[in-house]
């Protein structure tokens, strides 16, 4: 199986914090990943990472086998248009309507005509499943699902090889959570974009997924202990027999009741 993102010895410290040690992954070409753990743990931390929105303490990060940090600022904006991001709360532009926020990467980053460009946010909208009715429309006249739609479609508007999620379905009730979820499986499917979803919610690893990976933070870690606490298939974390992760996928908080 061929690697499309390669994570290497991966270190991320802010002063005498440690928040990533010592992680090693790969992320296969149309792969679904999700990253589990609870909050501390160094989830978005990673996902920036992998971005380039922060730069490793020590270790790499290869995209197509390209050293992502020994890029300059021209080189990795470049870099960037195969990735789609799709932010905790939407991150959509207050200031602009749905259609402007749609085309802005379009317009940032491509010179394709004007009608090419609505024909594709007419496209990618109805597959979020919104209609055009909301297009004139600002983010704050929008339900928070509607908004997490907006973002999806806005992520794949540049067609890119992978995208990541950070906390798609928080702050969502159990339908819309299942919307969400839905649609990014869907756009793996029909576009074959490998996806790296941080997420706390279990459903979405069961119903998304096709790998896990937890990790741990890394105070509670013994010396030299891995920071992935499970690498595996999505339907066998359940089976796991360390505590630490059952307490986790089953949402069991009672070791943790009373904390020196």
């Amino acid at each position: 199986m061929s690697t499309l993102l390669k994570i290497e010895n991966l270190t991320v410290t802010f002063g005498a914090q440690s928040v990533l040690r010592d992680i090693s992954l790969e992320i296969a070409p149309g792969e679904t990943l999700a990253v589990i753990g609870e909050s501390g743990c160094g989830k978005t931390v990673l996902l920036k990472n992998l971005i380039g929105l922060i730069r490793p303490t020590s270790g790499r990060i290869l995209f197509e086998g390209v050293d992502i940090g020994t890029l300059n600022e021209a080189e990795l904006a470049e870099t960037r248009k195969n990735y789609g991001f799709v932010f905790q709360m939407a991150a959509l532009f207050d200031s602009m309507t749905i259609e402007e926020n749609l085309l802005f990467p379009l317009v940032q980053h491509t010179k394709l005509p004007r009608q090419e460009m609505m024909e594709r946010i007419l496209r990618l909208l109805d597959e979020v499943g919104l209609s055009t009715n909301v297009l004139p429309k600002r983010p704050a006249e929008l339900s928070g699902g509607m908004r997490k739609r907006v973002g999806i479609a806005r992520a794949l508007v540049l067609q890119p090889k992978i995208v990541l999620y950070d906390e798609p379905t928080t702050g969502l009730d159990p339908i819309m959570t299942d919307v969400i979820n839905r649609l990014m499986a869907h756009m793996a499917r029909t576009y074959e974009i490998t996806s790296v979803i941080v997420t706390h919610d279990m459903t979405t690893v069961r119903n998304v997924a096709d790998r896990v990976v937890m990790l741990y933070p890394t105070a509670r870690l013994k010396r030299n202990e891995p920071q992935i606490l499970f690498n595996g298939p999505a339907k066998t974390i359940e089976r796991s027999r360390d505590p630490r992760i059952r307490d986790f996928v089953f949402g069991d908080g009672s070791s943790r009741l009373k904390e020196k």
